[in-house]
């Protein structure tokens, strides 16, 4: 962040984190809570500022739980699977946050999702897209579903730390 942002940030008051309203969904969908009920319902957030803002604000924390910065707020957002989704653009991969993605190792877990190690972190190839990888011919190594948080350093259903 940069110092301008960090001044501006500290003119607010302390304003607590939000947990439990944002998803990514397999697809790469940032999908919003819907009311109170239990269990809680998310729908697809349609309007395409909000997702570019969502987007552009999307990172980390130290402890590896994604979220995006909302002024003062920080808005964690439950992962499906992995932080990013990557889906093809041309020949070229790109994430749900419309960056270019590079892969520099590629995984297949024991249920057929390719994992995709990043330089910014991992992704999930979308599932439409695993046709058109597969046709590359490239062998994947084989990981286990639930190795992948661990292995890449993320939490996939953040919740307040003690």
């Amino acid at each position: 962040m940069d110092e301008a942002v960090s001044r501006s940030l500290a003119k607010w008051p302390n304003v607590p984190a939000v947990y439990g309203w944002l998803e990514l969904d397999r697809r790469g969908n940032w999908r919003i809570r819907c009311g109170y009920g239990a269990p809680p319902r998310f729908e697809k957030i349609g309007n395409a500022a909000l997702r570019d803002f969502i987007a552009r604000n999307y990172e980390p924390d130290e402890q590896g739980r994604w979220y995006f910065q909302n002024g003062p707020q920080r808005v964690y957002v439950k992962l499906a699977y992995t932080p990013l989704v990557v889906h093809f653009e041309g020949d070229a991969l790109v994430d749900q946050c419309g960056r270019p993605f590079r892969a520099l190792a590629e995984f297949l877990d024991e249920q057929g999702s390719v994992v995709l190690q990043g330089e910014r972190a991992a992704g999930l190839l979308d599932d439409r897209d695993l046709e058109r990888y597969a046709d590359r011919g490239e062998t994947l190594a084989p990981i286990a579903a639930a190795e992948v948080p661990v292995r890449f350093g993320f939490v996939q259903d953040p919740g307040p730390t003690p």
